[in-house]
């Protein structure tokens, strides 16, 4: 058993991301959204931080979802279908972008909207760089969180640059953080998209909160 999974469980939900994953469409606004028909996860963290990597890496595609060196690229709500069964949304990243402050402020709240107003939104995942843990704009994003009653989960990036007893001092930090949040899942995923370290876990997860 890993992270509460079983075996049984871990390969289920590889077998569903080894089936296609699509990306299905992009929004620049709540009225472009695809039908609320199938159960959603959605991907939100600081611009840079291995989002689109991280999603990659969970579908088992190498270029599903755009990866960019230059933060703050992604401005759409961007879908995924796995296996007709659930969709992964990439949302625009945040703390960081390389447009004009207006620009910056319409897609963030895009991703604002689409996580208050999304009713097949079964768990958003904050995704933190290990190395750097909580910033105070990561503990915003956790405010509204809270305020949109979304359950969402923590998951660090890139823990492959850390040794593991620094790894396991951050998921301690962090949970010890989100301890009293109403809407934060008690349970922290450690992850490395380039080691694979974390995504069968982080697969599990999805199906679990999908329940599908």
């Amino acid at each position: 058993m890993s992270e509460g999974f079983t075996a049984e469980e871990l390969e289920a939900a590889r077998v569903l991301f080894a089936h296609e994953v699509t990306f299905m469409m992009g929004a620049v606004a709540i009225a472009g959204l695809p039908p609320a028909d199938l159960p959603e996860v959605a991907f939100a963290g600081r611009s840079n931080v291995g989002k689109s990597t991280l999603i990659n890496a969970v579908a088992g595609r190498l270029h599903l979802a755009r990866a960019s060196n230059s933060p703050g690229r992604t401005r759409e709500v961007n879908f995924f279908v796995a296996d007709e069964k659930l969709r992964l949304v990439d949302l625009p990243g945040y703390g960081f972008a390389r447009a004009s402050r207006g620009d910056v402020k319409k897609f963030q709240n895009l991703g604002r909207d689409y996580l208050r107003g999304r009713p097949n939104l079964k768990r958003a995942y904050l995704l933190i760089d290990a190395r750097h843990g909580l910033k105070d704009v990561d503990k915003e994003a956790l405010d509204a969180f809270d305020l949109a009653a979304v359950s969402y989960q923590i998951v660090l990036t890139k823990a492959d640059k850390l040794k593991p007893a620094e790894v396991e001092a951050v998921v301690e930090r962090t949970l010890k953080a989100i301890a009293k949040r109403p809407a934060a899942f008690p349970r922290v995923l450690a992850t490395s998209s380039e080691k694979g370290t974390g995504i069968p876990e982080l697969r599990a997860e999805i199906v679990a909160a999908c329940a599908v």
